[in-house]
């Protein structure tokens, strides 16, 4: 099989480049090697190596950023997820691609399950619920994966911010009233080649193809997620400034951003571990270890 893959040095990108290894012949890509607003360049891409598999992960993340730069996060976010549904059906390829909790308002009680209405209150958000779409009417076949709060050895994020300002301040305000789950890149990746074994696997045409949520067991805080972080750096004995108990709750009006973010980010996962017979881990573990990876070469 020949998986072409976008986005090679993100968190989830590097993750899936060990993940698929085994399943077929990896085209790896980043945006040096295609560029994901130009859509001749994606064409072009895909009509030389013509792929059987196409896996998604690259994606405008700036989410504050996006504020001030919709039409980039829309072409990278919503035109390109489009445009390779279109190529690879005319290959009669699939796709995995990759969506985010920031496509919900975050107002309901409960986990978001894949059946309840998107209502995204930033440009991250609409762009990647647009790239859904897009995705949808490309009529390719695909899978959609909706995660949250990722986080990897490689690259930049939350736990790794933490880790840095743990080592130089005494005191942190960080907020406490957004709910969600960090879901590690590897979990997501590994995650990914169960689903496209089980493809490989499929007799006939099927395989349940469309969208799922995929997220690590439990849920958190940004605050108990730092002040976790803050645990596991000292418990390994590095020399941090910063207690957890010195980690200070703020609300969201506290700490104001350009983009909204939904106050519930969690996302059911049910639908996934019910029809691939899949167990998630809780986010307490992942996190774990990619912190061991962390803190090793610091």
């Amino acid at each position: 099989m020949r998986i072409l893959l976008t986005g090679k040095h993100g968190q989830v990108g590097f993750e899936l480049q060990r993940a698929l290894a085994p399943l077929g012949e990896i085209h790896a890509v980043d945006y040096s090697e295609c560029d994901l607003v130009n859509v001749s360049a994606i064409c072009a891409l895909v009509r030389s190596f013509k792929p059987d598999l196409i896996v998604n992960p690259a994606a405008y993340t700036a989410v504050d950023k996006a504020e001030s730069e919709p039409n980039l996060a829309h072409a990278v976010n919503t035109v390109a997820p489009g445009v390779f549904g279109e190529e690879a059906a005319k290959l009669g390829a699939w796709v995995v691609h990759y969506s985010t909790d920031y496509v919900f308002d975050g107002t309901k009680p409960e986990a978001y399950t894949e059946d309840d209405l998107t209502n995204p209150q930033s440009v991250y958000g609409r762009t990647k619920r647009d790239g859904e779409i897009a995705l949808q009417a490309s009529g390719v076949r695909h899978l959609i994966l909706r995660t949250s709060w990722v986080v990897g050895a490689h690259g930049r994020n939350f736990a790794k911010t933490i880790l840095q300002l743990a080592l130089e301040r005494e005191q942190l305000n960080i907020v406490a009233d957004q709910h969600g789950v960090p879901t590690s890149a590897a979990l997501l990746a590994d995650v990914t080649a169960q689903l496209v074994r089980q493809k490989q696997r499929e007799v006939g045409d099927h395989f349940p193809f469309g969208s799922y949520h995929v997220a690590a067991g439990g849920e958190t805080t940004w605050c108990d997620y730092a002040r976790f972080v803050v645990s596991e750096g000292l418990a390994a004995g590095k020399p941090l400034k910063l207690s957890p108990a010195a980690i200070r709750p703020i609300s969201s009006s506290e700490y104001p951003t350009a983009a909204k973010r939904p106050a519930n980010s969690r996302l059911d996962t049910g639908k996934l571990r019910t029809t691939f017979g899949l167990e998630l881990p809780n986010w307490k573990s992942g996190v774990q270890h990619i912190l061991q990876q962390i803190l090793v070469e610091s």
